[in-house]
């Protein structure tokens, strides 16, 4: 065979499995950040699953409450108000901090709720807390699980050299569901 032949050849099969791996690079990578990025949507879904749940569940809370204390009423408004923000949050941010405004709110509900033992052992008023209560924590397990898949998709995007790939299909970080300060602090109860 002609020398010039074989280099040719050669040259050619080394520039082919050179695109080959560029092209898998690259492809890869933005596969990968797809993937991640519906696992975060999907997660999120889940947490929204649940924060729905939640906010169908505290008109009925509110009503159960409200028959027994009248005088506490704004504390009523206030979950009234929050539970509003929750509805008409638009992207996630919002949403995550509509929803921590909306815990704490439930936390002074609750902290209400310890004043009146006649309330407290209302049938109606305790299983509607245990399903709020069974509600925060799938809630709980749900941020988890979200802020699981984020973590992940951050470390991918911000990792070299996909973040320069990251940068240039558009991928940007994604929002952690992080709880308020206000929603760490542990209600006061006082009789």
């Amino acid at each position: 065979m002609d020398p010039k032949k074989k280099t040719l050849i050669i040259v050619l099969v080394v520039a082919l499995i050179i695109g080959v791996a560029v092209y898998s690079f690259f492809a890869g990578n933005y596969n990968k950040f797809v993937k991640m990025d519906m696992a975060i949507k999907a997660a999120w879904s889940q947490v929204e699953n649940q924060l729905q749940r939640r906010y169908d569940l505290i008109p009925n809370l509110m009503e159960t409450v409200k028959g027994y204390a009248k005088q506490e009423k704004d504390v009523l408004v206030e979950v009234t108000n929050a539970r509003a923000k929750v509805g008409g949050a638009g992207n996630i941010p919002d949403k995550i901090a509509a929803n921590n405004q909306l815990t704490g709110a439930l936390s002074r509900l609750m902290v209400v709720v310890e004043k009146y033992p006649d309330l407290k052992s209302n049938q109606n008023f305790l299983k509607l807390q245990d399903e709020l209560a069974g509600t925060e924590n799938r809630i709980a397990v749900e941020r988890m699980r979200y802020n699981e898949t984020v973590k992940v998709y951050n470390e991918a995007i911000r990792s070299f050299p996909a973040n320069m790939l990251a940068g240039m299909y558009g991928f940007k970080e994604a929002a952690f569901f992080k709880v308020d300060e206000v929603a760490k602090a542990a209600p006061k109860v006082k009789f």
